[in-house]
């Protein structure tokens, strides 16, 4: 009798114990192509995002994070997250367009319903002339490392969105 006691005990310890509430979310923005609303520029701050319907990842690089590069050269440029670059995740109530960045005075509607801000990694950008196009440079911007954590303190864990995507600028 002793022992089913303490197997009923040891079962009902395990049953009752609780992970927290852990949630694991997937962002997954590998697959969407790259916007913005003014083409991206060597010596001005840039915006770029994607959009899944209802779901935005946003990429704020400082003036000089796309450097010039060098004719014949691939050169590397690593940016700090969060510093000279800025990775947020934002959920709408509906889906969202590139309006929403773009228009001088944005929507009302759909509204951010969630917004997380990256807490760190960085972004790692491979700058070569643009093999179709030898007047640009060609910079392919990939994020390295990125860790989202919620308002209620859960990390997001399961993140796709390693190649965020390519841009081009003019050969100055």
């Amino acid at each position: 009798m002793r022992k089913f006691f303490f197997l009923m005990l040891s079962v009902a310890t395990i049953v009752s114990c609780s992970d927290g509430d852990l949630s694991i979310e997937t962002i997954d923005f590998d697959s969407i192509a790259i916007d913005y609303c003014t083409a991206p520029s060597r010596t001005t701050a840039n915006l770029l995002f994607k959009i899944n319907e209802d779901q935005v990842l946003i990429l704020e690089l400082q003036s000089g994070v796309l450097n010039n590069g060098v004719v014949g050269e691939t050169v590397i440029t690593e940016s700090a997250v969060p510093g000279r670059s800025q990775v947020t995740y934002r959920i709408f109530n509906d889906d969202v367009d590139d309006g929403y960045f773009c228009d001088n005075i944005p929507p009302a509607d759909p509204v951010v319903t969630d917004e997380v801000v990256a807490e760190d990694g960085s972004v790692i950008i491979t700058t070569i002339v643009n093999p179709d196009d030898s007047t640009q440079f060609l910079h392919t911007i990939q994020l390295s490392g990125i860790s989202f954590i919620t308002g209620s303190d859960e990390r997001i864990t399961n993140l796709t969105i390693s190649e965020f995507g390519e841009v081009t600028t003019a050969i100055p």
